[in-house]
């Protein structure tokens, strides 16, 4: 084989073993980030996840106290631990949380509360307010287990 063509193969063999090098190290400097976003990603999760547990034993904390209307915990019961522990709401005795959100989910919060007349506000508080006594003995005792509660 002539000296030329071995150089270049040679040279071929070269430039393929440059660009395979380079396509390993840019696919491993794709790893490591993609590997710290992921890191990232889960602390992120893990400290969200303790501020909403964090958030759980405050509200029941003031549930205990009388420090907040139970309707507003069970509400908030419900959204934080739909994403915490869903399946905790069909057990008892945290299905109280779920029973009272189903019955007051209809009424208007916010913004929809402040646009709606005064004689129908009236009216759902009332609805409330009984659904609230209908259910605070359940909804006390459920707010403390809740506080013992471990999330693992």
């Amino acid at each position: 084989m002539p000296r030329g063509l071995q150089l270049v193969f040679i040279i071929i063999g070269l430039i393929v073993i440059g660009v395979l090098l380079l396509y390993i190290w840019r696919q491993s400097r794709l790893l490591s980030e993609q590997r710290l976003r992921q890191k990232k990603t889960e602390e992120f999760q893990a400290r969200r996840r303790d501020e909403m547990i964090e958030s759980i034993r405050i509200i029941a904390m003031a549930v205990e106290e009388d420090q907040v209307e139970y309707s507003e915990a069970c509400l908030r019961f419900k959204g934080l631990l739909d994403y915490l522990d869903p399946g905790l709401l069909e057990k008892p005795p945290f299905q109280v949380f779920q029973t009272v959100h189903d019955k007051i989910q209809h009424m208007p919060t916010h913004r929809a509360r402040k646009n709606t007349d005064a004689e129908t506000i009236k009216a759902l508080d009332k609805e409330r307010f009984a659904i609230e006594r209908q259910f605070s003995d359940e909804i006390r005792r459920a707010a403390t287990a809740l506080r013992h509660h471990r999330f693992d």
